[in-house]
């Protein structure tokens, strides 16, 4: 009896809770009531533990907030409902925003777990893999390892678009890079024997690249392990980007440097730089792909400031290089449809000169020239984040790098109205920089309901958060 009454009492402040945050949520003066959410969130966050309890057993009733928990909900701003799913001593993250990281149901959460943090992976160095079941108190189920990832990009783990039983990631095994495809209902485990970058959308073949030449170039997105075996040659023939089938492993060269190095560029002649291909990704109707062609003088070893790149696009079958954006800079992107593309990038012509003009343009990819495009939130969207649209297309999902007070932004953008909706502020730590730093990388679930990030939930390290955005209707 004291059990239904304590309750009906929650359940009643959670109503009240709700609504609150809801009105929170609306109004356009978040920043005078930001004592009032922090504490609405303490609430929440309390009873949604004391929801979690088993009636069966009295003790669960003294579930409290952890230090870690409380430290982060000081330390953050955090407009809508969300749930903490991992916690420490191990750390979790997911990595890029780009993957899918929930099966079709969304009860499984796709995760990698190391014991560090706060340094670059070594050759030897061994996560795990593993998936969260959110059905089930968020147990860890743990699915295999892995020795080659990254902290930003990860090990590239993903769920197999068009299958409810399959996962993939990458791994090293003696002299080569590989990719594991495990269902997860029957354990067994294929391997291709290359390492792939991107999925089609129908699960049918993905995309890979020298991760070697990545790791030599730009240290933090490639993986450590094994040498670049074309590192003195400036653009190789015989490397590229790769076709490869999901089912054989059957690869075909679709691009490679020595071809991309021969397309002209507006500033300089290309041919004298030590060149790389990274962020692949492949349209909608995977019929066209897209990737950066990036490069560096051979002199000055690895990642210059700033960066030179060129965003191209290809056919999945190799032919019709067209090159999208031909500035300098081209940061993250996102396809919109299979033949619109969402990017922070460079435009001259909107600038006093290459060091400005840095917009979210959306470029359009059939017959691209330098003026087929239209910047988006031009007043709003003004920093470079992780992009992607969501389900209902007039609504963009973006996130910010730290500002002065390490505060990283999360958000909504209505591109019709201009609306702008603040997710949350959540605080970086300065140690977290560089190549281990804690970008938000925000990944929507499958029904759309709920943003899943990456992020430094205070002395547990890096974990994952799961916002829950349905009461936004933006979906």
């Amino acid at each position: 009896m004291y059990l239904a009454n304590l309750f009906q009492k929650v359940n009643k402040y959670r109503k009240f809770i709700i609504e609150l945050t809801q009105k929170v949520i609306m109004t356009d003066k978040i920043k005078r009531i930001t004592h009032l959410t922090k504490q609405i969130v303490t609430l929440s966050l309390t009873f949604n533990l004391l929801f979690s309890c088993n009636s069966k057993k009295k003790e669960d009733l003294s579930t409290k907030i952890s230090p870690s928990q409380k430290q982060f909900i000081e330390k953050s701003k955090i407009n809508v409902p969300y749930e903490v799913l991992t916690q420490g001593p191990s750390y979790h993250w997911f990595g890029y925003y780009d993957k899918l990281q929930t099966d079709p149901s969304d009860r499984y959460v796709l995760s990698m777990k190391s014991d560090f943090e706060n340094r670059s992976p070594g050759p030897e160095d061994v996560i795990k893999i593993g998936m969260i079941d959110l059905h089930n108190g968020n147990k860890w189920i743990e699915l295999g390892t892995t020795r080659a990832w990254n902290w930003q990009q990860g090990c590239m783990l993903q769920w197999r678009p068009g299958s409810d039983e399959e996962v993939l990631w990458n791994d090293r095994e003696d002299d080569r890079f590989v990719c594991h495809i495990l269902n997860i209902k029957t354990m067994e485990n294929r391997k291709l024997p290359v390492p792939i970058y991107t999925v089609s959308s129908d699960g049918m073949f993905g995309l890979s690249t020298s991760f070697e030449r990545i790791q030599d170039l730009r240290a933090g997105y490639g993986y450590p392990g094994l040498p670049d075996s074309h590192k003195d040659v400036l653009a190789p023939e015989d490397i590229g980007i790769f076709r490869v089938s999901l089912e054989d492993g059957t690869k075909k060269l679709l691009v490679s440097m020595d071809e991309v190095v021969d397309i002209p560029y507006l500033l300089k002649d290309l041919k004298p730089f030590k060149h790389y291909f990274n962020h692949l990704d492949i349209n909608e109707d995977g019929s066209r792909f897209v990737f950066l062609n990036r490069w560096v003088n051979p002199t000055e070893g690895a990642r210059i400031a700033p960066l030179g790149t060129r965003m191209i696009t290809a056919s999945t079958d190799g032919g019709n290089l067209t090159v999208v954006n031909d500035s300098r800079m081209t940061s993250h992107f996102w396809w919109k449809n299979s033949n619109q593309i969402l990017a922070y990038a460079n435009r001259p012509e909107n600038g006093d000169n290459f060091n400005s003009g840095n917009h979210f343009y959306l470029f359009d990819d059939v017959q691209a020239s330098e003026r087929q495009y239209n910047i988006i939130g031009q007043e709003i969207m003004t920093k470079d984040g992780h992009c992607s649209y969501l389900q209902n297309q007039d609504w963009i999902l973006n996130d910010s790098y730290p500002n002065a007070n390490r505060e990283m932004e999360l958000y909504l953008f209505n591109t019709t109205t201009e609306k702008k909706i603040v997710l949350g502020n959540f605080y970086l730590p300065v140690e977290y920089k560089g190549e281990w730093r804690v970008d938000m990388h925000p990944r929507q679930t499958r029904d759309g309901k709920k943003i899943i990030i990456d992020i430094v939930v205070g002395e547990s390290g890096r974990q994952m958060v799961m916002l829950d955005i349905s009461t936004l209707n933006v979906n």
